[in-house]
């Protein structure tokens, strides 16, 4: 089985919100790091200085049979159609390790 990851770089404050709809949709998880964007339109200026706007970037491991309807999700949970608020871009992976599917994963004694 093949797996893809879907990127998506999104407005701080957003990404959590976006990866919620995203488990909805069949995601076994993913990771939110803050990053900071450099893109044309981020750029602001405050009393003269250039002010970068904070992003966060969420990325999202999929089967690849998923991959499209969690994508999906992602794009509309962001709302990714409009002009200036992120983008997501999809990747396909060769090699993967550590993978363990949370519906694999059986229950600790108690």
């Amino acid at each position: 089985m093949g797996y893809n990851v879907i990127f998506a770089v999104l407005p701080r404050g957003t990404a959590e919100h976006v990866m919620n709809v995203a488990k909805e949709a069949g995601a076994q998880g993913g990771t939110i790091f803050f990053a900071r964007g450099t893109g044309a339109h981020e750029a602001k200026t405050f009393l003269g200085l250039t002010v970068d706007i904070a992003k966060e970037v969420l990325f999202v491991l999929t089967d690849e049979k998923d991959t499209e309807r969690i994508l999906g999700s992602v794009i509309e949970a962001g709302h990714l159609e409009k002009p200036g608020t992120g983008i997501a871009f999809v990747m396909s992976l060769d090699k993967t390790a550590g993978l363990v599917r949370r519906d694999s994963v059986e229950p600790a004694d108690e």
